[in-house]
């Protein structure tokens, strides 16, 4: 399992006490957002094709600016126009809401990442998140919704309406080049704040006081909470500590763009735990409370605001080192890029093999894996032999593992998952050579999984697969959010 693995690559002396939740995010880190999906994004960002720049991060464009423009003015066309030419799409794709335990994207999600009006009558733009069956490669689009059309082209999708625990339009340092400086101040890590925040409060809110009275003895009036976990006896997501130093002027934040000064926003803290902050006129927090039960008609603080940067985490946890987070987010944190995030192998290296009491080599030959110290036809010889059932030469079957199950085989199926196909291709071509045909074993498996999976999605996206989500009896809903393809269309 992978979190197992990933709890494993953690120094002993580093290891959060309840390392679960931060243990996927290595392996995020890894291989969601390649170091070359950020190179080539982050150039055509530059060059001005934001389209392309969309294409190289796996982001769909569902939206078209000239019919937008003739649809709803030439003012709206142009503030689009200029969020798209700053949109960072592989840093959108490095915030993006993930899920336990392989760190995958959340299923299935429609996220704001930009509001355009008011009320009823709001244009949203929108990423959205294809269901659990088919987010192979791990595909984002961006859309429009608006809000005024409860119906429309979009209906396929299981959450077609933009979600309120998670919106980004509230966090444009998230995806934002333009505002992606903001990361540091937003994530608690101090610096100056954002515009629309104001200026940060002299000293902590008094945050303290206010979660001792959640329950006797459960947080010492002395230590202030800050960036650390909520009381030992309100039940949270095992080891997640909350960004509380941050909750009374992102709340601000939340009521201004509702068009109040001051009021009453929920904090989500788990699937059945929340907590209710009140905040004056003046943004100052008056009570903390807990909440039995969720309360619909109260905004809601999103998990953006409400839980501590993860990346903020694994830099104090020693779990990553800065060389390996994203460009913006490491020069918003101070964060030095000393480090790579992993030396690449030459494919040229030939590898040492054990054969009869000698050191042999294989290697590539002609784009094909071969053993080197074997002449064609002692090797023909050895092949005739192996069919007819006798011991098979120690280099042909270290050829022989390395197409069924080679050491890589991980990793390229980690890459798989989060989407990296060009990354999970290149390393086996760098093992096996671009003319190496495969043989049945593993690596055959998951990479017709992951083509099969692709078809999936490519259906989906054609509208071909999938009924429409009111199409669907209760049944048959809760197996669509599940993992897997629908049973009807197996």
């Amino acid at each position: 399992m992978l979190t197992d693995l990933a709890n494993g690559d953690l120094p002993p002396s580093v290891r959060p006490p309840s390392s679960r939740p931060l243990s996927f995010w290595p392996r995020v880190r890894e291989f969601a957002v390649p170091p070359s999906m950020i190179e080539t994004a982050t150039a055509r960002r530059r060059a001005g094709d934001w389209a392309g720049a969309c294409a190289a991060a796996n982001i769909d464009v569902d939206l078209r600016p000239r019919l937008l423009a003739r649809r709803h003015g030439r003012e709206f066309a142009a503030l689009l126009r200029a969020d798209l030419r700053h949109l960072a799409p592989d840093l959108l794709r490095w915030h993006m809401p993930r899920i336990a335990p392989d760190g995958l994207l959340r299923p299935g999600l429609t996220l704001t990442l930009a509001r355009y009006g008011t009320g009823a009558e709001a244009l949203h733009l929108v990423a959205r998140t294809p269901p659990a069956w088919a987010d192979a490669g791990q595909r984002i689009s961006l859309a429009l919704w608006d809000a005024s059309r409860r119906h429309g082209t979009d209906r396929r999708h299981p959450h077609p309406r933009p979600s309120r625990r998670f919106r980004l339009d509230l966090h444009r340092h998230l995806w934002d080049a333009r505002r992606a400086g903001e990361l540091r101040a937003r994530s608690g890590g101090g610096g100056p704040g954002p515009e629309t925040a104001g200026p940060p409060p002299d000293g902590l809110p008094p945050y303290g006081p206010l979660l001792a009275g959640l329950g006797p003895d459960r947080l010492p009036p002395e230590e202030p909470l800050l960036a650390g976990p909520l009381p030992a006896g309100l039940p949270l997501p095992d080891g997640k500590r909350c960004a509380v130093d941050r909750w009374a002027a992102e709340a601000a934040i939340l009521l201004r763009a509702e068009g109040r000064s001051g009021g009453r926003v929920g904090v989500r803290l788990g699937a059945r735990h929340r907590v209710v902050l009140d905040l004056s006129d003046d943004g100052e927090p008056t009570a903390l409370s807990y909440a039995r039960a969720p309360d619909p008609s109260l905004p809601v603080l999103p998990d953006a605001a409400t839980w501590v940067l993860p990346d903020l985490e694994l830099l104090r946890a020693g779990a990553i080192d800065a060389g390996r987070l994203h460009p913006l987010v490491a020069s918003a944190l101070g964060a030095e890029r000393a480090g790579t995030s992993r030396a690449p192998g030459r494919a040229a290296d030939p590898r040492v093999v054990q054969c009869r009491g000698a050191r042999h080599r294989i290697g590539l030959v002609d784009g094909v894996l071969a053993a080197l110290d074997h002449d064609p036809a002692e090797v023909r010889r050895e092949e005739l032999l192996a069919a007819f059932g006798g011991p098979p030469l120690p280099c042909l079957r270290a050829v022989d593992d390395a197409h069924r199950r080679p050491d890589c085989l991980p990793g390229v199926r980690e890459r798989l998952h989060h989407g990296d196909i060009a990354g999970a291709l290149a390393a086996v071509e760098s093992l096996l050579g671009p003319e190496a045909v495969l043989r049945d074993g593993p690596l055959r498996d998951v990479l017709e999984t992951a083509a099969r999976r692709r078809i999936a999605h490519g259906l989906f996206r054609a509208g071909l697969e999938g009924p429409s989500p009111g199409s669907l009896r209760p049944w048959d809903r809760r197996r669509s959010r599940g993992d897997g393809p629908h049973p009807r269309h197996m």
